[in-house]
């Protein structure tokens, strides 16, 4: 795509709708909103300008200069992405929603929540409860992230298996289109088939078709009981194949994380932590919750006895506070523990349905070998979603894994297409993973995605060259 440069004339307008304290083109400035949580020196590319507004009216009308100047736009919420999908890759206008961070209205009667998109999703539940409900989509990074890059995504997390994902909670938004008008979209019903379900269109969307500037979000009852088993296996393959046997006997978790060992030792090297994972190849967390303790006790005891069924070496049971943040600690931190340890990586975002899980490892370890990598496995098992983590041997030059890591992928992806799966489970496709898009997505299907950001966006200024490119 041809766009146009950033004028000293645009700087002024921009000044003139948002207030110069909220338009800045400083360098040193900038350089924070030029990249994610993606490698800097792969994907980084520096913005024309930087807008910090606080309105849906100021957003509209920045989008309608855009549009008129043919400058790129790329919405932004804390940068915590790791998918590239709010890096100005073509410069132009970067838009942070970081300014629009307050709550609208905490409807008790609805049990929902009206909030513009730039607050911390964890200050969500802060707020909450005490009135004994939660915010059940939130994803696992959720003292850093922001609840728009949470919707561009619809984001998962560790509780996704009994919960579900971001978009099972967004009733409604408030949008600016990439023409810059403002539309409301849902509200407040449980239930609305008028016409096409355009929110759901714009949840996982990733910032190419709009900017949410508001949500409404639905509340749920705050368990009052919960309980988690640490729980350890010889080697990865013992512990997913007791995924599926789990799920099938109806007993439902809030989520069953999987680790081996290479992220369980890891990450309690990075926390100065013990785990007794010197006797596992791998370990599945797995938390239940409820409101009755007893319930939830009987049902952890059952889950517990099923696993060393089927193959566990050893089940542990944290049923109290400190217990359970010190092994939840340990899967959270395992992302950033390998950016110390290993900062050259791939981090990777599979998915594949649950009872295909089994099937992936052997491939994950015939990846390996052949490329002479390592390829540390974790994630939400619970719904088949897998970060298989590719980073680079230190005995290997840049070149060669520069080399490695787009073949290595294609063979990733390839398998996980014939498993059923798809390249992303909640990351998104953004920057990263476009490349290979044509190649795992059929056709039509592609063709179809084209059609709806064409009409949506027929300037191509919002959030231009991520998930797919447009002649």
């Amino acid at each position: 795509m041809r766009y146009n440069p950033v004028t000293k004339k645009i700087v002024d307008e921009l000044i003139q709708i948002l207030g110069p304290k909220n338009v800045f083109t400083d360098v040193e400035k900038m350089e924070a909103y030029s990249h994610d949580e993606t490698s800097v020196e792969e994907y980084g590319h520096m913005p024309e300008v930087v807008i910090t507004p606080s309105t849906a009216e100021e957003i509209a009308r920045v989008v309608r200069l855009a549009n008129r100047e043919l400058i790129p736009i790329t919405p932004r919420g804390a940068g915590s992405g790791l998918s590239g999908g709010a890096i100005p890759v073509f410069g132009g206008i970067l838009l942070s929603v970081e300014r629009m961070n307050k709550v609208i209205e905490i409807d008790y009667p609805n049990m929902m929540m009206v909030l513009e998109t730039g607050i911390v999703t964890n200050e969500v539940n802060a707020l909450i409860k005490e009135q004994g409900l939660f915010y059940a989509g939130y994803p696992m990074s959720l003292e850093t992230c922001y609840l728009g890059g949470n919707i561009a995504e619809n984001a998962g997390g560790g509780k996704a298996v009994k919960y579900g994902v971001t978009g099972r909670y967004v009733m409604g938004l408030e949008l600016v289109t990439p023409q810059g008008e403002i539309v409301e979209l849902g509200g407040k019903l449980s239930k609305d088939v008028t016409g096409y379900d355009l929110k759901q269109l714009i949840v996982g969307s990733e910032g190419t078709l709009g900017i949410v500037t508001k949500a409404t979000i639905k509340l749920t009852g705050l368990p009052t009981a919960k309980s988690n088993l640490l729980v350890l296996y010889k080697n990865p393959k013992d512990a997913i194949d007791c995924v599926p046997v789990i799920m099938a006997k109806g007993l439902i978790p809030t989520g069953i994380e999987f680790m081996d060992k290479l992220s369980v030792q890891t990450s309690c090297e990075y926390l100065n932590e013990s785990l007794p994972y010197q006797q596992a190849g791998a370990m599945l967390l797995i938390e239940m919750d409820g409101t009755s303790q007893e319930q939830v006790e009987r049902d952890t005891e059952a889950i517990g006895d099923l696993c060393m069924e089927n193959g566990a070496i050893e089940v542990y049971v944290a049923d109290n506070y400190t217990t359970q943040e010190r092994i939840w600690s340990v899967r959270r931190n395992i992302a950033e523990a390998f950016k110390v340890v290993s900062p050259i990586q791939s981090l990777e975002d599979i998915v594949v349905p649950i009872a295909a899980i089994p099937d992936i490892i052997p491939e994950l370890d015939r990846i390996s070998e052949k490329y002479n990598i390592k390829i540390p496995c974790y994630g939400h098992a619970g719904d088949g979603n897998l970060h298989a983590t590719l980073v680079k041997n230190p005995d290997s030059t840049l070149e060669e894994w520069h080399d490695l890591v787009p073949k290595a992928l294609r063979e990733l992806y390839e398998v996980t297409k014939k498993l059923g799966g798809k390249i992303s489970g909640e990351h998104g496709i953004g920057l990263k993973r476009k490349k290979y898009m044509e190649e795992i997505i059929n056709p039509a299907e592609l063709e179809l995605m084209k059609a709806i950001k064409t009409a949506w966006d027929p300037n191509y200024i919002m959030n231009p060259g991520k998930i797919f490119d447009l002649e």
